[in-house]
């Protein structure tokens, strides 16, 4: 399998993205991150950063203190204290680093939220880790059929059982509030293990179960994007981009978050663009008026108003004749790349034939006969009549 990254084959090995081995996930998804400290040389009475953070099934990450002194390495398997029993996670990254993630979601260093590293994983601690995961799709489709007799109006959309096989988090989307009761009470009489209920929202859900987007790659919010920024149509607005909410949206059925990528870089190109919504031009042939723009190419169409041509600008120019007519004079004649929009003699003919060969198929159609239906005769019964 190729790198998600790259491109290359071999995975994140020497053989695919030549980072030497030090990636340690098998695959540039899921928000790895690569540790670029961890081949720097720290100084002799250097004393390592004792939080570490772990990453867990899907994009689920937290942090725990090492306080047994352990030498973990990134994709080391370890047991970690949870709110009922023991957790198995895997070493995202360790060191410096660590520190710096901290220091960006906003987590002190000493607190006392951040739980406690018990060991590294044994070989029995991997197999009943193994043995939860592999449980873990039967629960999801027995939960949603339980949800869908109880006619619930939510949808489950990821699992997660605990390492220990002792405790269940079912990640759903809802539109309003649901009761759990019942749901609660019949999901612990079957699968017999401590139930949470955890709601997340449609960009989080497409985040935990990825998928390929129109680009051809994965999705950014399962792969590398940690927040979820507000996106609206005047993004699409702004990049000349149709409103269109079934190319605009995600798989997550809001608007898709690579809307704002570019959204700076046109921002500042529109700068040097008129900023009246109609842009008319007097010049000594009448005025014409703006139609279309490329914005980061700074060219312009207008066109006069019979509309007849569309004819290319640069944006210099426009500004020039937009400057002569604040002056009160009137710009020269438009010359430029010209457009004809009026549709040739072979068009017209082209379309007059489609228009014919389509309004016979119509008539076709219309003039099919019916075809009458076999009525189905009744049998004869053979009850006896009744006699008074």
């Amino acid at each position: 399998m190729g790198c998600g990254s790259c491109g290359t084959s071999g995975g994140c090995s020497p053989k695919g993205c030549k980072n030497n081995g030090t990636c340690g996930t098998s695959g540039c998804n899921k928000l790895n991150v690569y540790n670029w400290l961890s081949d720097t040389a720290m100084p002799d009475n250097y004393k390592p950063f004792n939080v570490i953070e772990i990453r867990f099934k899907g994009s689920r990450k937290e942090y725990y203190r090492n306080i047994n002194n352990l030498e973990l390495y990134t994709g080391d398997a370890i047991v970690v204290d949870s709110d009922m029993g023991y957790d198995v996670g895997h070493v995202s990254i360790a060191g410096e680093l660590v520190r710096l993630q901290l220091k960006k979601k906003a987590i002190k260093e000493d607190s006392e939220s951040i739980k406690t590293i018990q060991r590294k994983a044994s070989e029995k601690d991997l197999e009943k880790y193994h043995e939860a995961k592999y449980r873990e799709a039967k629960v999801l489709e027995r939960a949603r059929t339980i949800a869908i007799e109880l006619r619930l109006e939510m949808k489950l959309s990821d699992i997660e059982i605990q390492g220990d096989n002792k405790k269940v988090i079912f990640f759903y989307t809802a539109e309003s509030r649901v009761d759990f009761r019942e749901l609660i009470k019949r999901f612990a009489e079957e699968f017999k293990l401590r139930i949470e209920m955890r709601q997340i929202g449609y960009r989080e859900e497409a985040s935990r179960l990825g998928g390929i987007g129109s680009c051809g790659r994965e999705l950014c919010c399962s792969t590398w994007l940690t927040d979820f920024k507000m996106v609206n149509t005047s993004a699409a607005r702004f990049q000349n981009l149709s409103i269109n909410m079934l190319k605009l949206s995600g798989q997550c059925g809001k608007l898709k978050c690579c809307l704002n990528y570019e959204l700076d870089t046109y921002m500042d190109a529109l700068e040097a663009f008129p900023k009246s919504k109609t842009v008319k031009i007097d010049t000594k042939n009448g005025p014409a008026y703006m139609i279309k723009t490329d914005i980061l190419k700074k060219l312009t169409w207008f066109s006069y108003e019979d509309r007849s041509a569309w004819i290319c600008l640069p944006l210099s120019k426009v500004n020039e004749y937009l400057q002569l007519n604040a002056n009160g004079q009137k710009a020269p004649e438009l010359v430029g790349e010209t457009i004809d929009i009026k549709p040739t003699k072979n068009q017209i003919e082209a379309e007059e034939k489609q228009m014919d060969l389509v309004s016979e198929d119509i008539t076709r159609l219309d003039n099919k006969p019916k075809v009458k239906k076999k009525k189905k005769k009744k049998k004869p019964t053979n009850q006896a009549p009744n006699i008074q």
